[in-house]
This record gives C-alpha cells, structure tokens and sequence, in this order.
C-alpha cells in the first residue's frame, strides 16, 4: 500500500498521471491532506482510500510519499519519527535530500529524495531521482517504475539535484510563459486565442521531441529553421535583443537561491 500526505499540484499531478497508467490501483493507495474538503473530493473521483489522519495512512502504508510544502517538513517528520520506522519514505519535497533526511528520520526508515515536474499529469514528466538513497532495490524498481509511468527518470548525483529541479522542476512556468506570449502575438495579428495556444503548445512540443529523438545541438536546430535573410532570424535578432538566452539563465540561477 502507498500513502500519499498530500495532494496538492505536485503530489496529484503524480498519483493522478500513475493511475491514468494503471500503475497504480485505487484500492492500492491511501491519502491524507490537510485540507478534508479536498482530499474528500479527490477521492470520491478516483476511488483511493481516503484517511482520517496522517497516523492512520503510515499505519496502514508500507511505502509513504511526503508531497507537502517544505516549509512544515520538519515538524510533520518529526511528530511521526517513531511511526515511520521500517517504513519507505519517497519524498518531493525541494532541498529535502538523503543527508538531510538522515537527520530526521530514523536509521531504519528507507527514503529517496525525487524532483518530479508538473506534466507528470499527461505522462510527460521529467523525475530526477537522488542516486543516493537506502531503499531496498524491490522498493527502488517500484518508485522507478512509479515515475517512468508518467514521464522519463534519470538518477543524479546528489549535487546535482539542485540545479536539476530547477531545470525541470521549475522551467515548466517559462514554458508556459513562453506560449502564452507566442499566443499573444498571434492573437495581436488577428489569431483567435484558441487555436494560438494550440499552435504555440504544439510547436513548443514538437521542438523538443525533435531535439530528443535527433539528439542535435539546440543552435543546429535552430540554424536549419533560419534561412538567410528570413523571417526566423529576424525573429531570432529581437530575442537577441532582448537579452532571452541571458534571461532564461538567470531565471535558472535564481531559482536556486531558494
């Protein structure tokens, strides 16, 4: 059985995206939020187990996903330390990784630090798991298999989950801030709003598909679709102008300030 505390964006993005697989059964999973109205909606619609309390869900769980704000981590691990014993803790709380949970769970509680992003929804997530963790390795292949379910997985060192969550965790907002903008010069020509955020999300799609399966430098592609003196690169000077490649990289740099 797998427990999730909390179902906000993130954690029903993934139990939603895994249930929409069959990776998960309804009856397979338990789940507890804070707020009851809600959880008591979300488990009417999907016909989980819904719980009463966070003691009833551990109690009931072998395996528990932490989906709750990082902010009230520590106090939630801590009033449930001796519950969580020999328990499997998979959590996606950011800056929550194997050290710092080795100080606040027990030694015999086994935990894995993941980054997952929102398009887990629709099976197009991208999950980073921490390669240092102290799962059993039936219990790794099942929080693999969990996430592959919905999107792609790659393990990374634990330096490197930082700036990994802010690439994948994060950029899903300039994306979509991306589109909207796309949207909005269609629109300012005369597109309805509609069919521009349709184009705009599909091209934004197709563009990384194509760079995924050629596995070609993003400036490769973007030279092919520049013909000389065309509109592309017209286009391409004014986001030179206004500082978008610079702007993208500091968005990344600032996201790891937190």
């Amino acid at each position: 059985m797998l427990g999730f505390i909390g179902i906000g964006n993130m954690g029903s993005a993934i139990l939603k995206g895994a249930l929409k697989q069959h990776y998960l059964k309804p009856e397979e999973v338990c789940i507890y939020d804070i707020d009851g109205d809600k959880a008591k909606t979300f488990a009417m619609e999907s016909k989980v187990i819904l719980c009463a309390t966070i003691e009833e869900l551990i109690d009931q769980c072998v395996m528990v996903m932490i989906a709750i704000k990082p902010n009230v981590i520590d106090e939630t691990i801590l009033a449930q330390r001796d519950r969580l014993k020999h328990k499997a803790l998979l959590s996606i709380a950011l800056g929550y990784d194997f050290e710092r949970y080795n100080t606040l769970l027990d030694e015999t509680t086994r935990h894995l630090f993941i980054m997952p992003n929102t398009p887990c929804l629709v099976g197009e997530g991208m999950s980073l798991l921490e390669a240092r963790h102290s799962l059993t390795d039936e219990e790794l292949m099942f929080a693999k298999g969990l996430f592959e379910s919905i999107g792609e997985v790659e393990f990374l060192p634990s330096h490197l989950m930082g700036v990994g969550g802010a690439m994948s965790g994060c950029s899903p907002a300039y994306l979509y801030m991306l589109i909207e903008a796309m949207a909005d010069g269609g629109v300012k020509h005369g597109m309805p709003r509609d069919l521009a955020y349709k184009l705009a999300s599909q091209t934004v799609v197709g563009a990384g598909k194509m760079q995924l399966k050629t596995k070609l430098h993003p400036g490769i592609l973007k030279d092919q679709v520049c013909s000389p003196g065309g509109s592309t690169i017209l286009g391409v000077n004014a986001l030179e102008d206004g500082n978008f490649r610079s702007t993208i990289i500091s968005a990344i740099s600032e996201s790891l300030k937190k």
